[in-house]
């Protein structure tokens, strides 16, 4: 059985610039995600034809430009990532093979053999935002794991954080005695049911 070898991150997308190809159903599944998880997120979408609701959703957002044309390498000059969102297989792979050569990453929607990253399913309460990944497995399976754990996690825990985040500044000692401090006082966290009773 393969291991799941990926590296989780997370861009900063309005310090990046992205290309999307594609203006059909899956590009603005791709765009929506990435607006909504930064709404300042600069991206620069290329397709030769758009569905209404992409035009609906980017019209809003002044850091996102909407070009209508077909596909040409020199889309990729000063991008930092790529998705390739269209329904034409073939040239998908040309975009792939493009990004690759001009060392852009890449996310090929719908091949996984052709993504250097995955768009994961995520789950956002305040500042807290945990990405989901089947490793392109099942995306049906992160996008369930995503409601589960959406509805679970409490809304307060951004309060949480936040006072967390207070009590961390106002800490003293060195790293190490920083990180046992807060280790105590999240243990509550992690307590187990048994240990409460």
């Amino acid at each position: 059985m393969a291991d799941n070898n990926l590296f989780p991150v997370f861009f900063k997308v309005d310090r990046l610039n992205v290309l999307v190809v594609g203006g059909g159903n899956v590009g603005v599944e791709k765009v929506g995600a990435l607006l909504s998880n930064c709404p300042t997120a600069r991206l620069t979408i290329v397709a030769t034809w758009f569905r209404p609701e992409l035009d609906a959703l980017v019209k809003d957002y002044p850091h996102v430009t909407v070009i209508q044309k077909p596909f040409s390498c020199g889309d990729l000059f000063g991008k930092d990532l790529v998705i390739a969102a269209t329904n034409d297989h073939a040239l998908n792979v040309e975009i792939w093979e493009k990004a690759r050569s001009c060392k852009v990453l890449i996310n090929v929607a719908d091949t996984p053999e052709l993504c250097d990253f995955y768009l994961g399913a995520v789950v956002q309460k305040g500042n807290l935002k945990i990405a989901i990944s089947t490793n392109g497995k099942s995306p049906t399976v992160a996008k369930r794991l995503r409601q589960v754990l959406q509805e679970c996690l409490p809304d307060s825990l951004d309060q949480v954080l936040e006072k967390l985040h207070l009590i961390r500044n106002r800490l003293a000692g060195d790293f190490t005695a920083k990180v046992d401090k807060l280790n105590a006082l999240t243990d509550v966290l992690v307590e187990s049911e048994t240990e409460k009773h």
